[in-house]
């Protein structure tokens, strides 16, 4: 790995000085939104590529890394490049996920620092979400008005962690002077509708705007109860004011690396903040960013909400493939993936066929990114590429684990050959926001995931009533889904057929701007496995941590 830079220094390399700069400490700091309030009114002038990846398996795909490396190999070639990432929870770090800073000879640095408390954006988003619960109890307890019916709140609160003894709780025990007895409960933190703000918000008159528009219930006549009802939508913005900023890092081999939001794909959006795609546009050549999980998750709301919301426009999708997942989605048992076996990668191959034809349905060329392990077999390696070529679609191998920026060249090659072909100048949206929700919901569950069909419960039938008396129709929508499988059954590997898609709610995110149908068993507040990652982490006499990666 490369000395790190000061981080004055990378600034400088993509054209911002020290004066736009807070720092935090030698490698980390926020950028000054007066700064560059500017740049960003002149708009993009570089190329968006969006990394995405087949669905997700135990072996890990390493898109991050794929995306770091991508953004290391186009400064190799020559050209300015950025790579713009969401910021790590704390949950899937102590959990079963571990660290989300790239791996191997490619990673984004400080990674400790940015895997744990990192500028403090998480905090403040956890600290702004509970600030509104707060508020809002006390002004049901003191009656105030608009009177609040404590049965109808939609408001929970949330914590950066993984703890399911927090998903359904009493609160307000103990007399009237605690309060009133509620039923309440926690979601992680990445699920906040506040992350989903910090993540579209363009400006903080765009963010108090959003913020004022949030449904926390109703009144005991029905009618909705909207955060700028409280009079503290400024309050809130005060404790997020810092959030708001970008970060700046850099990677291993000093490339500017902008870290900042962190909704989750599975059940919010899952991109980075778009003031940073923004804002990296104005300053360099390509900016490389990530989409959470597979394409069916957080590459289609990157399309259908953040693109379209934020007017981004991603010239080429850049889809991870490894050969170890893709034994998986043919079968094969993770103590098995050292055995080399051609014949189960090609039963997993409709799974990255799938993930193919729905990138083709936005009007953008995939580039396949076939991800390198060292116990991947030539043969092997032979099925995917043979595949791809019959099916003429662009392909790269990389090796940035092993070989840093200097194994994502080829793939950097690719990416700029592709961007100056002229084809796909804009993408198109997968449905009209003048649908109705219902057919919004079916377009992507039989489009993207395959689905036969969709079933809306009674539950959810309730909730679409709501959403239509709140004239909130035309919103776009962002469905809570497993991550381990096209289906809503994490248990449906390769490219499952003919099952049926269940809705059991659809929550309201009026101030981000979309709706959550929440499907299958998915939960907005993950639980830790029998081992946690927690139990591996070691701190030293000096201070040095191992095991967050």
């Amino acid at each position: 790995m490369n000395r790190l830079k000061n981080v004055v220094d990378i600034a400088k390399s993509i054209g911002l000085e020290a004066k736009d700069l807070e720092t935090y400490g030698d490698y980390k700091a926020k950028i000054k939104y007066e700064s560059v309030k500017e740049k960003l009114r002149q708009g993009e002038k570089g190329n968006l590529i969006l990394v995405s990846a087949i669905t997700p398996t135990p072996a890990g795909e390493g898109k991050t890394t794929t995306a770091v490396g991508l953004s290391i190999g186009l400064n190799r070639i020559g050209y300015k490049s950025i790579v713009t990432l969401r910021e790590p929870s704390m949950g899937p770090l102590f959990g079963m996920k571990g660290g989300a800073t790239g791996g191997g000879m490619t990673t984004v640095e400080p990674s400790d620092d940015i895997n744990l408390h990192f500028t403090g954006d998480i905090h403040a988003i956890s600290a702004a979400h509970n600030l509104i619960s707060a508020v809002l109890d006390n002004h049901i307890y003191q009656e105030k008005k608009p009177r609040v019916d404590p049965r109808q709140i939609n408001w929970k609160r949330v914590m950066d962690m993984n703890d399911r003894a927090l998903r359904q709780i009493i609160t307000g025990l103990g007399g009237k002077a605690n309060g009133f007895p509620t039923e309440n409960g926690f979601n992680i933190t990445a699920s906040s509708e506040i992350m989903a703000i910090i993540g579209l918000a363009t400006s903080y008159d765009d963010l108090r705007e959003k913020l004022n528009r949030i449904l926390l219930g109703y009144t005991f006549d029905n009618e909705p109860v909207f955060l700028k009802d409280l009079n503290m939508t400024d309050a809130v913005m005060a404790v997020l004011r810092d959030a708001f900023k970008p970060n700046l890092v850099q990677t291993s081999e000093n490339t500017p690396a902008f870290v900042h939001g962190g909704p989750f794909a599975n059940i919010a959006q899952g991109t980075c903040s778009a003031i940073s795609m923004k804002l990296a546009l104005s300053l360099v050549d390509y900016v490389v960013t990530e989409a959470g999980f597979g394409f069916d998750l957080g590459a289609e709301k990157f399309f259908d909400i953040v693109a379209r919301k934020s007017n981004l426009n991603p010239r080429s999708v850049v889809l991870v493939a490894t050969i170890r997942a893709l034994k998986m989605h043919g079968g094969i048992k993770v103590r098995e993936l050292g055995t080399v076996n051609p014949k189960a990668v090609k039963k997993g191959l409709p799974n990255l066929e799938k993930h193919i034809e729905n990138i083709q349905k936005f009007s953008v060329c995939p580039i396949i990114a076939i991800n390198k392990f060292n116990t991947d077999d030539p043969s092997e390696i032979k099925v995917v590429e043979d595949f791809l070529r019959e099916k003429k679609v662009k392909f790269a191998l990389i090796d940035s684990a092993g070989r840093g920026g200097e194994g994502a060249e080829a793939l950097a090659r690719e990416v700029v050959s592709e961007c100056n072909c002229g084809c796909g100048d804009h993408y198109k949206t997968l449905y009209d926001l003048e649908m109705p929700i219902e057919k919004k919901i079916e377009t992507i569950c039989t489009q993207i995931y395959g689905s036969k069909a969709v079933d809306i419960t009674k539950d959810a039938q309730q909730d679409l009533k709501k959403i239509e008396k709140l004239g909130l129709e035309k919103l776009p929508v962002c469905i809570a889904k497993t991550q381990k499988s096209l289906s809503d059954n994490p248990l449906l590997i390769g490219r499952p057929k003919d099952f049926l898609v269940t809705v059991r709610q659809i929550n309201i995110s009026s101030g981000a701007g979309f709706l959550v149908p929440v499907t299958g068993n998915i939960l907005l507040m993950p639980g830790l496995p029998e081992v946690p990652a927690a139990e591996n982490i070691k701190v030293d006499e000096n201070g040095n941590i191992e095991g967050l990666d």
